[in-house]
């Protein structure tokens, strides 16, 4: 049985006339912006699952609505301001619903997952930028995670282009000084930096 990546295998567009065909213009763009999607959803929910369903929203959405995007140059500003609107969207809609308690059977399964050697400093870095303020932390993703230029970014966040400027050096001197504390803990034990 093969791992799971997190990402899929293969993606089908959305169903023509009630078939399950795989539409090639959907397919290519899903592809080709997936994993960017992804990333960025994990950035901000801090969680694989979430940041999964996130993104196949995005794409849902993309699919619903494609029309609305007259020039693909844009295609890209306007996924990632798509799966961040869901990500403030779903946040409201959880904070006006409490969570359950954990039963106590599920209190006694693992904490921490069979690859989690392989993935410390990943955690590390998603634990570093879960410290940094939201409104801080969507911009720092979108321009070295994503490779957005800051006008994409003030685009995509609908803030100011000075705003995304001082928003990515305040998160910037924040992960800095949280990533070079000398006793950082992580899931593996005491992971001093130097």
């Amino acid at each position: 049985m093969k791992p799971s990546t997190g990402f899929p295998d293969r993606i089908s567009g959305p169903a023509i006339n009630g078939d399950m065909a795989v539409d090639p213009e959907f397919e290519k763009i899903v592809n080709l912006h997936y994993r960017e999607l992804y990333r960025f959803g994990l950035s901000l929910t801090r969680n694989e699952a979430d940041a999964r369903d996130l993104t196949q929203q995005t794409f849902y959405v993309w699919a619903n609505k494609r029309y609305q995007v007259k020039n693909l140059a844009n295609l890209k500003a306007w996924l990632f301001t798509t799966l961040h609107r869901e990500f403030l969207q779903n946040r409201r809609r959880r904070s006006r619903f409490l969570d359950e308690p954990i039963s106590e059977a599920m209190q006694s399964l693992p904490e921490i997952s069979a690859d989690v050697v392989n993935r410390i400093d990943a955690h590390t870095m998603l634990q570093a930028l879960g410290e940094i303020d939201r409104g801080h932390r969507a911009p720092l993703v979108l321009y070295y995670m994503e490779d957005l230029s800051y006008r994409q970014i003030a685009d995509a966040l609908e803030i100011p282009l000075g705003t995304v400027q001082s928003r990515i050096a305040r998160a910037k001197t924040h992960l800095f000084q949280r990533l070079s504390e000398p006793n950082d803990v992580t899931v593996g034990g005491n992971m001093g930096r130097k």
